[in-house]
């Protein structure tokens, strides 16, 4: 079961990326020109997927792994490329397509539209879920890594929104802006609290490895969960 908050900004994601941001996120996540903002959030956010990528093995043949929140698909490509199996989902059918119109032939890549928590995607070795919760209360985002951990033998590497002065001063200056010119919002959380969350929630796991990347309009914290 999930919540009803957790339904409704599902639903506003879904809005979002199909019907106002698709062309945009077509640009930013692919080599065309940008604009200088869109340039440094691009740039984070290849920090941030190599980062993630960087915390899964080498060699993932044999690995099952769920990309929660696919997007264009980038992520998902580089773990096949390493010989894992992937199951790509996202709540936006317009990013599916562009990754899936984007990756190379041959590889083992499952491209699906739906919840990342759909029980009929099985079990997995890895899960990221990389700022596909930032937009989620935390008590929503802390809901969804259980039930991710009740499905993955080893590992989520996930992102949130660390609530610093600097990204609270930029959200606070984002509401300025009519709401049709502005994208689901982001709802920060402190790291402390994150964690003590995700331990109450799921007390076999454990927190392994942490990094926050900032690249001016672009900031996001990446946790890793050790489920095994």
């Amino acid at each position: 079961m999930t919540t009803a908050t957790y339904d409704r900004f599902r639903g506003n994601l879904e809005t979002y990326f199909d019907r106002t941001a698709a062309r945009a996120w077509e640009q930013l996540t692919s080599d065309a020109p940008v604009s200088g903002i869109r340039a440094t959030v691009r740039a984070g956010r290849t920090a941030m997927r190599d980062t993630l990528l960087s915390w899964l093995p080498a060699d993932m043949r044999g690995a099952r792994l769920l990309d929660a929140g696919c997007g264009t698909g980038a992520l998902a490509v580089e773990a096949a490329q390493r010989g894992a199996e992937v199951v790509a989902i996202d709540v936006a059918g317009s990013l599916v397509a562009i990754g899936r119109d984007r990756a190379p032939a041959g590889l083992h890549i499952d491209w699906r539209v739906g919840d990342m928590l759909d029980p009929a995607l099985g079990h997995f070795d890895h899960v990221v879920a990389m700022d596909s919760l930032i937009h989620y209360k935390p008590a929503d985002s802390v809901a969804v890594l259980a039930r991710l951990a009740d499905i993955t033998h080893a590992s989520i590497a996930m992102t949130f929104a660390p609530r610093t002065p600097l990204l609270m001063a930029m959200l606070g200056m984002g509401r300025l802006f009519p709401r049709g010119d502005k994208s689901p919002a982001i709802l920060p959380v402190r790291q402390d609290h994150l964690c003590r969350a995700i331990g109450q929630a799921i007390p076999r796991a454990r927190i392994g490895r942490n990094r926050r990347i900032s690249a001016s309009f672009y900031t996001s914290h990446a946790l890793e969960i050790v489920t095994r």
